[in-house]
């Protein structure tokens, strides 16, 4: 069974409910329609009913069964100004700014996650959105999750055909949040990184401090760098399988890994792959994506209070899904 089918499967086990905020967009209606007819999540559209529904109709999709909410007409519009004010009243909201936020079908379906009366578990945006579009209401409204110093951003990646990481499945991190982590906040993406592989994969993860540099072959401030992070990781948490610095080839193919790096505990099986900053994460998710035609599911957060997950610009409807099924799966997880 593939990745995302077992995440699916697991999803059907306690069925969550997932907001998505852009029910214009038909990669969302698709997706709507492939969810509701696996059953593994119940779905919330955001937005004008009559628009939604004449865009499902148009291209044929059916979205019977999806819960569709509209701000502007809800019942709880009045109370989530209320609500959204007061959250953010001490950096300078208004009433009038957070009549006028509420409307955003992105901040409603923030706001209906955060009401624990809709029933509402997780959300998933960024099809039409940008990633700060997407987090910058989360953060507002979530907040960071217990005890986390950093909200960062994976890629879940699964690769055909490979005999790399877990089976072709990686975690790749962070690929889309932080642009230049210090040390710390690169351990901190490792040690939330491994967790979630641990959650999402069910596997042990082995984490890779990645670098062009493999055991001192190159010094720089770059390598330092991950290098000080590899410690930190060590001292935060002693029974996770982390090494760096290395280069990817180290990380992952035992045989090199034999000749650059013989006393690796990782041993070349990396499954979690760290990057040094968000332009190699970034680049290193889309070349994988398009040159090995691997499944790329994110970007996916860490460290928010409940399960709010990004979209890339250029995902498909199937993206969606799976995305939508990983969500449901994270929600399981908050109590």
């Amino acid at each position: 069974m593939s990745f995302i089918e077992e995440v699916k499967k697991r999803a059907k086990k306690e069925i969550k409910t997932i907001v998505l905020p852009e029910a214009e967009d038909i990669r969302i209606l698709e997706a709507t329609q492939q969810v509701l007819k696996e059953k593994y999540a119940n779905i919330v559209l955001v937005g004008n009913q009559e628009k939604i529904e004449e865009k499902a109709k148009e291209n044929n999709i059916d979205i019977k069964g999806a819960k569709i909410v509209d701000p502007e007409t809800s019942e709880n519009y009045e109370g989530y100004v209320n609500l959204l004010y007061e959250l953010r009243k001490h950096k300078g909201m208004t009433q009038e700014k957070a009549r006028e936020l509420v409307k955003d079908p992105v901040y409603y379906g923030m706001l209906m996650v955060k009401d624990d009366k809709t029933g509402a578990d997780g959300l998933v945006s960024g099809a039409i959105h940008s990633t700060s579009d997407t987090l910058r209401p989360a953060l507002q409204i979530l907040k960071t999750a217990e005890g986390t110093k950093l909200v960062s951003a994976f890629f879940v990646m699964v690769v055909p055909d490979c005999e790399y990481g877990e089976e072709g499945t990686f975690i790749f991190a962070d690929s889309g949040l932080n642009e230049n982590p210090d040390a710390e906040s690169l351990s901190e993406i490792a040690i939330s990184s491994a967790e979630s592989f641990k959650q999402l994969v069910e596997k042990d993860p082995r984490v890779a401090m990645l670098s062009y540099s493999t055991y001192g072959s190159a010094k720089s401030e770059l390598t330092q760098k991950v290098i000080d992070a590899t410690n930190l990781v060590k001292k935060k948490n002693n029974k996770l399988l982390v090494d760096g610095e290395l280069q990817l080839d180290a990380a992952i193919v035992p045989e090199v890994a034999e000749l650059k790096a013989p006393n690796s505990p990782l041993k070349g099986m990396a499954n979690v792959l760290i990057f040094p900053n968000l332009d190699t994460g970034n680049i290193g998710y889309k070349l994988v994506q398009r040159l090995a035609k691997a499944e790329a599911y994110g970007p996916l957060c860490q460290g928010i209070a409940k399960p709010v997950n990004d979209l890339s610009r250029g995902c498909s409807s199937k993206d969606v899904a799976g995305v939508i099924a990983i969500t449901a799966v994270q929600a399981q997880k908050i109590k």
